[in-house]
């Protein structure tokens, strides 16, 4: 630490800047070994992920991922009923319905499983 010219504090070591946080629901691309993910929730700083339609889940930390992009997401929800089950997937988590909220995710990964495997 230091001070600059007019008396404040410096610091030499700046923390880092923090990472990206995701909301849960979020498809991202885990940096590591390229695959796509949804975001299932966090354990202290690290993010818990799981494939489209369900699977074993993994964590990984926050720097290790990103966004998928637009063109990776249609992959996963190129069909109307994607489009239109993750919308009350979407709308059921914001209105905080916990039951609500895992029927609809539930009928998404159903979905996905089903006829995008």
């Amino acid at each position: 630490m230091r001070t600059d010219p007019k008396g404040s504090i410096v610091h030499d070591n700046p923390s880092p800047p923090e990472a990206m946080t995701y909301r849960e629901g979020t498809y991202v691309i885990d940096t590591r070994s390229g695959r796509m993910a949804q975001v299932m929730g966090t354990v202290g700083p690290r993010v818990q992920l799981r494939r489209p339609g369900g699977g074993r889940e993994w964590e990984v930390t926050p720097v290790a991922l990103r966004l998928a992009t637009r063109e990776e997401r249609a992959v996963v929800s190129g069909c109307a009923e994607c489009v239109a089950l993750r919308a009350a997937q979407r709308q059921a988590v914001d209105e905080g319905g916990t039951q609500q909220a895992v029927e609809a995710t539930t009928a998404v990964r159903r979905h996905v499983r089903e006829v995008h495997a």
